[in-house]
Order: C-alpha cells, then structure tokens, then sequence
C-alpha cells in the first residue's frame, strides 16, 4: 500500500524552529527530504545537551535508520556541503550513508555569491537584506536556463560548462563596477565537486516514488516560511524559491494527491530577519527582552532578528494558502515572563479595517490587537499537557478558534525532550 509524505512548514518569515520538530519527527519516517532553499538556511538541533546547526542537509541526518534526500528544488553549494558533511562526521557518523542527493539539484558556484554581495550593493536603500550565499542569482540563472545541475558534474566536459557560466557571470559583475577576485573560492569548489561525486546521486522523483510505493512514509522539510515564499510572501522582500506547500510538489516530483499531513510550525510571537514588512514589529524594550529571552539570531548569519508580537492575520493567510491540518507552537516558554501579552487579529490598512493580508506591502498597516493574560510560570519543565496553567491554555485556544486548526504540538524549549504532543 503507498505511503503519503508529510509536510512540516514554516508559517512565518523563517526562524520558526523547524528543524527541532523535524528531529523529533524524523523517527516515525524513513526517509527525510528538503525540497527547496539553501544553505542560508539553518535548521538548528538540539539533543544529548549538545547543539547543532544544518544547512543543507536534512534534520533527520542524525536519526538512525533515516535517509535524508536533498531533492530538486534545492540549490546546493559543494563547498558548504562538504563543510558540513565534516561536521556530521564528527559526530561518528558517515554521511554518505544516510544522504542521496538529487541530480536536477542547481549548484550554487563561487560566482552566484559575488553576484549576490553585487546585487545588494547596487541596490543601495532598497537591499532585500540577502544572507549573500548565493541564493538568488542560482535560482535567477536556474529559471533563466544557465544553470549548472549537481547531474552536472558527471559529464565529460562539465568544466566547460562552469568556465561558460562563469564568464556569464563575470559580464555582470563587470556592468555592476563591481570588484572582484576571479578565482575567488575556485580551487576548493573544485575539491568539493570531487567529494560530492562520492554520494548517491538520484532521480528525485523515482526515488520518492519508489519509497512511497514500498510503504515508507516522507516527512518533507520546508526552509524559511511561508511569508517569504516568492509568490505569496511579502514581495519583493522574499527568499527565492516557493516554500508554501507547492514547492513540496515541484521540489521533489511529487504529485499533490501523495501530500498527507502539514504540519504548520509557528512562534507565539513573530520575528523576522533582514528589510520587509513586519505590521507586529516592537521597536521598544519588549522587542528586546523577546530577542534575549528567544536569543533570537540567525542560526547561520548570526544577525539580530526583529521581534514583535504574533501576527494571527499573516497566519491565517498562510495557514490557508499551505492546507496546514496540525499547528505546533514554538518558543511558548519565552512568553513565561510577561504579565500580559497581545496578539494581532486585524489589520487597519490606510484606515480600513481587515483581516486579509494586504496586496499593497508599502501600504500604512497598523495591527489591531486582543490582550491576554500572562500565565507568569516557567512552563520549560512541563511534560504533559495537564501541568500547563490555565492562562496558557486559553491562549491555545483562542489561537485554535481563530485559525480554525488545532494545535498539536507545543514547543516548550530547545531540546528534543522539551516537546508536548496533545
């Protein structure tokens, strides 16, 4: 009997913490898959009082057992990769026994990241706030039909290829005045394309078809969120690639007719990384104690997120957009410490109530909120759903009402064990 594949995704601007819920998920699945993004994406683990970061590689990579696919949809840098690999090596155990990686995967070249550091200079005020790993000039080259595939490497005259689309990329750099060391990053590029030879390199959409008809259920893991998907999130302030439920279709060759569950990851409050919209944003020492309390910064770039209270307006459009059947809650235990604590449930768009996500991302949204009582306890011990305090679970519940989705599973700190499932 076939198999589903289930989906875990961001509902916000990234930074949800979907790479704990993926770890603690990753034992039910036999196989874990990223669909899209790439390695500015840092998916951060927790276990055995140790902590981890992965980039490109799945979070169920240090599940026993789990095969971990790196599908179509991602744009896949060898030097990161190989990076990374060490780090997992480290840990004991051998990489090329739990990765395969897909052949239509796009190679992010030591050019897409002079590219990108070109762009956001040329851009002056209007930066997108790029993490400058080369993400969006592989994808631009990607729908623009230059780009170079992991598949690739094992043709006869693939450094002819590279040398084609490097020269490419060396016209642009030179229209954007833009300075630069030619052989920047080449040499070790070159040695990681030789280690990544070494892994299974597959036809995603066979592979997933196959698992999926042998009985072996999927767990897709989605990078960023749902409000940076290049369609639906706050354009032009966006990733690159689709991170709502579609991309897990087109990501891995998948027919939608096989996704089962979505599970939608979000915060109690909301941040964001980088320029953009952010109606809920606090610019006062209640933004700041979130950032410490939530040591909100990014996993991988390590700069400081923006913080602000949860924007139910924005989750309910993705919420709606991703099909998402379950919720999780993360980082509920930052909320312990506030006697009260508020939540969006309409925006005023130019004077004009709503509670639709607005077309217009430059238009005056002011967020209209409802006030909550805080439950004023360290929740960062509690196991089970009968210790949580009374405040807490009204506010649940009105999240629940409002979404019209239930909640289940609460995030309660950092570490694996720190989870409740209701």
């Amino acid at each position: 009997m076939s198999s589903k594949l289930d989906v875990v995704l961001g509902l916000q601007w990234g930074d949800e913490g979907k790479g704990k819920i993926v770890d603690v998920l990753a034992g039910r699945y036999p196989a874990v898959a990223r669909f899209q993004g790439g390695p500015n994406a840092g998916h951060s683990l927790h276990f055995d009082g140790k902590s981890f970061v992965v980039r490109s590689i799945p979070s169920g990579i240090f599940r026993e057992g789990s095969v971990n696919i790196i599908g179509s949809g991602v744009v896949l840098d060898p030097t990161t990769f190989k990076e990374e690999c060490a780090s997992v090596s480290a840990m004991g155990i051998e990489p090329r026994e739990r990765i395969v990686i897909s052949k239509k995967a796009h190679l992010i070249l030591p050019t897409h990241r002079l590219l990108d550091a070109a762009y956001e200079a040329a851009a002056g005020k209007g930066k997108i706030g790029s993490t400058l790993k080369g993400i969006g000039p592989t994808y631009t080259d990607k729908v623009g039909r230059h780009g170079l595939r992991v598949g690739d490497i094992l043709t006869p005259d693939f450094k002819d290829r590279f040398a084609k689309l490097k020269a490419r990329h060396h016209r642009l750099l030179d229209d954007l005045h833009f300075e630069y060391d030619p052989f920047q990053g080449e040499t070790e590029w070159f040695e990681s394309v030789e280690f990544l030879k070494r892994f299974e390199l597959v036809d995603c959409e066979y592979f997933v078809d196959k698992l999926l008809k042998e009985g072996k259920p999927i767990l897709a893991e989605g990078a960023q969120g749902s409000m940076l998907d290049v369609d639906f999130g706050s354009y032009p302030f966006v990733t690159s690639s689709s991170t709502t439920v579609g991309g897990v279709c087109t990501g891995l060759g998948l027919a939608p007719s096989r996704v089962g569950k979505v599970f939608g990851i979000f915060k109690a409050y909301c941040t964001r990384v980088g320029s953009g919209p952010f109606p809920t944003e606090l610019f006062d020492e209640t933004g700041e104690k979130l950032r410490q309390i939530g040591h909100e910064y990014g996993a991988v770039t390590g700069r400081p997120r923006r913080c602000g209270w949860l924007d139910l307006v924005a989750l309910k459009y993705t919420v709606m957009i991703d099909g998402v059947t379950d919720l999780i809650m993360m980082k509920s235990d930052c909320l312990d410490d506030f006697d009260t604590i508020k939540a969006c449930t309409s925006y005023k768009v130019d004077g004009v109530e709503t509670d639709q996500v607005p077309f217009d991302i430059a238009a005056q949204i002011e967020p209209v909120y409802s006030e909550f009582p805080g439950w004023k306890q360290d929740l960062t011990g509690v196991r089970l759903e009968s210790g949580l305090p009374k405040e807490f679970k009204q506010y649940i519940k009105f999240i629940e009402d409002y979404l019209g989705v239930p909640v289940s599973i609460i995030s309660l700190g950092p570490d694996r064990e720190a989870t409740i499932e209701r």
